[in-house]
């Protein structure tokens, strides 16, 4: 094995760069390979990927970190679902939930079961039966472990966090594992002849060589994109938002355990409370809105004081074409941004580390282990972004120039076919390792307003007054559980309480 890697160059902090260096340390820690990190201080982070999906809490648990003093130590809530409020028509709301909906019936899969339930007149709503859309929307909180062999095992659960803690703590674990980090600012990048980068040179003269590239240099891209020129492939054609501003305010009454994305006249708003503060934002085209008009829009409607000044994000939707490309490899904004609607940027940075850790190159980067990484990884991103496109392309919103904008918008090819399986009889075409499952996309769908043409045959042998009975059970049973719940801010307090952040306490006092 006298090839193996002797050094990895990690260029630029923050999330990606500290989950990157966590992960790689905690699987080389008996390895004689160094791993290397240079960032500066004076480059900020973007800061505003504070929302994540139930698989970032399986990545803390896998590198045998602490639950519960990761969450104090991040100021992070719980969150069970997002609420998409006036995304289909003004007024109108509904929840993308983490964890299952319903249960097997038999051997028939619930939605199936359900749509038989709507075809034959019952009144309940999908949502009725998905413990964690039932508890998010009365601000309720248990976690699914301490509730077994009850309706709300079915649930799941994600985190809301603050970024630059979150960097902060993987920082400190990583360096406890022997990542070394470098305080400087890239100026150059060295290639050999072969087109390989050779070293990093810093603004001091410090150079930095190493054997494998990780670009986490955010949307400067300095090794992908502006050393290799790695092609990149823009899907602002289908995703039309550009910009974002960001806002963090201090809370003024218990986190809500979900995350909102309330659709507005050129785009959507979220909000994502923490312990005592909520992060804040307005994602929006710049066709259609200036940055002056959507920080108005944005400040006329958050909760709270801001506890830090507004912040612009300009960005770039689509991926590079070659996330591993010779011997670099981009991770997170370094090699591609889709619009944050459903929380996955945090997930493609553990899902590119977690991928390259499978496809692990040695000095010579085999092309045929990058190729295969590449492939996994751009199916990744093209479900997150046909996911996305989703919520957008299937809008009766006509009511602003952005809105109708979309009515001209040509969905990819393949959304347009799994839109069109789903409407046959509720069918989802399963991928390999799928980021979305089943009732996320049969709870977007049914938002959205679309519903199968009909329901499995092979439902029908269910006996008459099943389906109705279970439907007519089950719903009020999830609902009085609920009940005896306690809030999702008593659940922090008693389980993972996090202390007042310093700049809060200054602002009271």
């Amino acid at each position: 094995m006298a090839n193996n890697l002797r050094k990895i160059v990690i260029v630029g902090g923050g999330s990606a760069g500290w989950i990157t260096a966590a992960m790689i340390s905690h699987y080389l820690k008996d390895s004689p390979c160094e791993i290397e990190l240079i960032e500066s201080e004076q480059i900020g982070i973007i800061g505003v990927g504070e929302s994540t999906i139930p698989p970032f809490l399986q990545l803390i648990r896998s590198l045998g970190i602490d639950e519960k003093e990761f969450m104090q130590e991040t100021q992070a809530a719980f969150k069970l679902a997002i609420r998409f409020e006036n995304w289909r028509k003004k007024g109108e709301v509904y929840y993308h939930p983490f964890g299952l909906i319903g249960g097997l019936v038999d051997v028939h899969e619930f939605y199936q079961v359900w749509l038989r339930g709507k075809a034959e007149g019952h009144p309940s709503s999908l949502q009725d039966f998905a413990p964690a859309s039932v508890m998010a929307d009365r601000w309720k909180f248990m976690s699914p472990a301490m509730a077994p062999r009850t309706m709300l095992a079915n649930a799941n659960y994600a985190v809301h966090i603050d970024a630059a803690l979150l960097a902060k703590f993987l920082r400190k674990f990583a360096e406890a594992r022997g990542v070394k980090r470098t305080e400087g600012i890239v100026k150059d990048v060295a290639t050999r002849p072969d087109g390989f980068i050779e070293k990093v040179i810093l603004q001091d003269g410090r150079e930095a060589s190493g054997d494998l590239f990780i670009d986490c240099s955010g949307f400067r891209s300095l090794l992908s994109g502006k050393t290799l020129g790695t092609e990149f492939l823009d899907w602002s054609d289908v995703l039309l938002n550009d910009r974002a501003i960001a806002v963090q305010t201090a809370n003024i009454q218990d986190p809500h355990p979900y995350t909102l994305a309330q659709a507005q006249d050129a785009g959507w708003r979220w909000r994502i409370p923490l312990q005592h503060r909520a992060g804040n934002g307005y994602v929006y085209c710049s066709q259609y809105c200036s940055d002056d008009e959507a920080l108005a829009t944005l400040m006329s409607q958050v909760e709270g004081e801001a506890v830090r000044d507004p912040w612009l994000v300009p960005f770039k939707t689509g991926m590079r074409k070659q996330l591993f490309n010779k011997n670099c490899v981009a991770i997170g904004l370094a090699g591609g941004f889709i619009e944050p609607l459903e929380s996955t940027a945090l997930h493609l940075i553990y899902r590119g580390v977690d991928y390259l850790l499978r496809f692990f190159p040695d000095r010579d980067c085999d092309p045929v282990l990058a190729a295969e990484y590449n492939r996994r990884m751009q199916v990744d991103y093209e479900e997150i972004r046909d996911f996305i496109v989703l919520h957008y392309f299937t809008t009766k919103r006509d009511d602003t120039p952005f809105w109708r904008a979309y009515q001209q918008v040509t969905p990819p090819e393949s959304l347009r076919e799994r839109i069109e399986l789903f409407k046959a009889s509720g069918v989802l075409r399963d991928g390999v390792d799928d980021m979305f499952r089943a009732p996320s996309w049969q709870s977007v769908m049914e938002g959205m307003g679309i519903r199968p043409k009909r329901y499995q045959q092979l439902v029908d042998t269910l006996p008459a007054g099943v389906v109705k009975g279970l439907l007519d059970k089950s719903a009020p049973m999830l609902s009085e559980l609920v009940d005896t719940l306690p809030s999702h801010g008593d659940f922090l307090r008693q389980h993972c309480p996090a202390p007042v952040p310093e700049a809060l306490l200054k602002k009271a006092g």
